[in-house]
């Protein structure tokens, strides 16, 4: 399926809804905030980086999509609420949340230092916990059928070498997925984890530009990194009514990278 048939297929997909991206400045985030306005979406951008996301609110609106950009550090609870607060004040709802911010660290678990570890946990799982349990708290205030889709990887199901501290934050993650779907589906509202492969982000393009991260590349089953647009009908199942069905899943998208040989 092209680009474009992808997009023509969910345009309109969220029509009337808002959706709350994180960590949306840059690569998957900047992407996912893309599909959301293009599938009709009022779409709100937060991340740390001011910039980053004026630029991708004229990108959106270039494309005839609507956003705004909020800056937040989803280490702050209080921006976070301030946050929550806001873009209810913009456009009276949160519809669907892209629970997407996070940081790597990549280091052997023995020269894992306190602070290293403080920092990956704090953004990956503490940050995604703030976020969800804000937008959660407004779905069910406002009586809103509402769809989360917090943003894991398959670092989270299986673990990586010198990854452990970004794995064990993933894994995390898509356990606090199905503790939300499990208490949450009864107030309409879905909860799902989108665990994407390798894909290239400006967390791993250093690397994957090496001989090493290519060489790797080959040992995986696609041999090769994900494309950003073969994410976003995977994307676009949790977080539109065309997976009204689905709830508490930990969707791998990673072209069988999960299935290699022990």
């Amino acid at each position: 399926m092209t680009k474009q048939s992808i997009n023509s297929r969910y345009k309109g997909s969220m029509q009337n809804k808002v959706a709350l991206v994180t960590g949306a400045s840059s690569g998957l985030g900047a992407h996912f905030a893309k599909v959301m306005a293009n599938a009709g979406a009022k779409v709100i951008v937060t991340a740390r980086r001011e910039q980053k996301l004026k630029q991708l609110v004229e990108e959106i609106s270039a494309t005839g999509g609507e956003a705004s950009a909020l800056t937040l550090d989803v280490t702050n609870a209080e921006a976070v609420e301030g946050v929550i607060k806001n873009a209810v004040m913009l456009y009276g709802s949160i519809d669907c949340l892209v629970n997407n911010a996070g940081v790597a660290d990549p280091k052997r678990f023995v020269n894992v230092e306190e602070t290293d570890w403080q920092f990956v946990l704090e953004t990956n799982l503490s940050g995604a916990w703030r976020v969800a349990k804000a937008v959660a708290t407004h779905m069910i205030n406002s009586n809103t059928k509402g769809s989360i889709v917090n943003i894991a990887s398959i670092l989270g199901l299986r673990v990586g070498f010198g990854d452990s501290t970004y794995a064990i934050s993933k894994a995390g993650v898509i356990q606090m997925t199905k503790a939300m779907c499990l208490e949450l589906a009864s107030k309409n509202i879905r909860v799902n984890a989108l665990c994407p492969g390798y894909f290239e982000t400006e967390m791993n393009t250093d690397y994957f530009n090496t001989e090493k991260g290519q060489a790797y590349l080959q040992t995986t089953t696609a041999t090769r990194l994900g494309q950003l647009d073969e994410l976003t009908a995977p994307l676009m199942l949790l977080c539109s009514d065309e997976g009204s069905f689905i709830n508490g899943i930990a969707l791998p998208v990673d072209g069988g990278h999960l299935n290699t040989s022990l």
